[in-house]
């Protein structure tokens, strides 16, 4: 997952970059970027780690112009630990184009070969979103040849990069010295929103709350399959560039991965979160009887709507359980150390009166892993409970995810190829509650009719795309193993910034 923006203005935007992408720092924490255009000339600069250590004050003056664009990434593929990795990506011709993508290319070896036996294109990394720039520097070089640069030469450059890629796209490229290109891909799997300010700057994030924390206002959602392309004047062109696109958002979004205060595809997220709290309240009273839960405790920070509003339906004590550090640093290594991890106690702490001779319904946004569930429960019986519950407000996550979520293999999904008893035996509460998959996506789509559906793959295995096989699972697998840095940091959820840190 990552967080992208593009502006065209007719002020510096170096600044108004920056606070955008503080924004989406929710959406990635392992590298930043910004590059902007003066004149024809652009002005980069990248680097590993949050935005406010990447960008110092002598970056911010060297990066001039009016027009630009930035991501946050955490990376899903590729080489988490390489800085040549971060973005925007850059090639010189034709007229120089640089970019930004969220989400995940499923076909990436196949057009890499693609790109050098047949397009004579150059591939120096092993990130996806180089290959997905080289198809569209290619493709519109074809459109373009001869002639100056026109918004349909664009849109029929990105109609071809339809037709060859495969997989999930929100992308902002900045082609020097003509605008900013937005677009998604044909079934609007990573979301894309548009907005524009008073004095004319436009706008486009991968959430709303960049384009209303910065000052703009928001004009509406990029449609599946739809470019739009922004001149530097500041006019929209838009067109619809993929022959059937659908509408089918990734479920995970709402679930985790935006910031409450976004609206991605005409659904609150917040609001979402609400609903999904409403199923969930439904499967734990056929679970366990209301009567025999003292108190409803979120495990912070996401989960908190969804328990604050199961806890009303039923009528239970809501309490806060749990206090987050939001300042648990890198652990160095010196001379003579052995590599430690940090353990969930150091990120969470407990309030023990809340626990202490209390039966307690945890709930919990999804269950991925397993192991920082039960080291969860195992401190609520520390402080103290007499017996503790786990609700999750997502079903179980039992597949990989091939669309831009760093999402383990199907072996470290703790329920994966097991039963709900089995989950519950090993994070050791005493009654396991899941939201159903249903329940799920009618919780959530009901706020939008007009969605064709979501891409679930991660609790159903129905890759919309419609390309993936078992035998993909396993490559994707395979380039997983070996990946993890020793010397990292823990990147489990609970040590990242989420929705409501950001």
């Amino acid at each position: 997952m990552c967080g992208i923006v593009g502006v065209v203005s007719q002020a510096p935007v170096n600044q108004l970059i920056y606070d955008a992408l503080l924004l989406l720092q929710h959406r990635g924490q392992d590298a930043a970027g910004i590059v902007t255009q003066q004149e024809r000339k652009f002005f980069m600069h990248k680097a590993k780690g949050m935005v406010r250590d990447v960008f110092r004050t002598r970056n911010m003056r060297g990066l001039p112009g009016t027009v630009g664009l930035g991501q946050v990434r955490y990376p899903t593929a590729g080489n988490a630990y390489s800085e040549e990795e971060a973005q925007p990506f850059y090639v010189n011709a034709p007229f120089g184009i640089v970019l930004v993508h969220n989400g995940n290319l499923t076909n990436a070896q196949a057009l890499k070969a693609e790109l050098f036996t047949t397009d004579h294109r150059h591939i120096n990394t092993e990130s996806d979103s180089e290959v997905l720039l080289n198809v569209f520097a290619h493709e519109l070089e074809k459109s373009t040849r001869g002639i100056q640069l026109q918004p349909e030469d664009v849109f029929k450059a990105v109609a071809n990069v339809h037709k060859r890629v495969r997989g999930s796209y929100a992308v902002i490229a900045l082609i020097a010295g003509h605008g900013v290109l937005a677009f998604r891909d044909p079934y609007g799997i990573r979301p894309l929103s548009l907005g524009r300010s008073k004095d004319g700057t436009v706008m486009v994030a991968s959430e709303t709350v960049s384009l209303e924390g910065t000052g703009h206002i928001f004009e509406r959602h990029v449609q599946p399959g739809e470019a739009i392309f922004i001149d530097l004047a500041g006019q929209v062109h838009s067109r619809q560039c993929a022959d059937n696109p659908k509408l089918y958002p990734c479920i995970f979004e709402y679930v985790y991965l935006a910031r409450p205060d976004s609206v991605l595809d005409g659904i609150s997220v917040y609001q979402a979160r609400l609903n999904l709290g409403e199923a969930l309240a439904k499967r734990v009273v056929s679970t366990v009887p209301p009567n025999d839960i003292d108190v409803v405790i979120p495990i912070p920070e996401s989960s908190r709507p969804s328990a604050t509003q199961l806890a009303h339906l039923l009528g239970i004590p809501y309490r806060e359980g749990f206090v987050k550090n939001r300042y648990v640093g890198r652990t160095f290594i010196m001379p003579g150390q052995g590599v430690r991890k940090k353990s969930v106690r150091q990120k969470l702490n407990v309030i023990v009166s809340e626990f202490k001779g209390r039966n307690v319904l945890l709930v919990d946004d999804s269950i991925v892993r397993g192991t920082t569930s039960r080291e969860i429960v195992q401190m609520a019986r520390d402080a103290g409970a007499k017996k503790v519950y786990l609700a999750s407000a997502a079903p179980p996550v039992r597949y990989p995810n091939v669309y831009g979520i760093d999402m383990p293999t199907s072996g470290e999904l703790v329920a994966s190829g097991r039963t709900v008893e089995e989950v519950r035996e090993i994070i050791g509460c005493d009654a396991l509650i899941y939201q159903d998959v249903e329940g799920m996506k009618r919780a959530i789509g009901s706020l939008n009719p007009k969605l064709d559906g979501f891409d679930a793959s991660c609790f159903d295995g129905v890759y919309v795309t419609g390309d993936i096989n078992p035998d993909d699972i396993a490559r994707i697998n395979e380039a997983r193993i070996g990946q993890e840095d020793p010397l990292e940091e823990d990147t489990s959820r609970l040590a990242l910034p989420n929705a409501q840190d950001a």
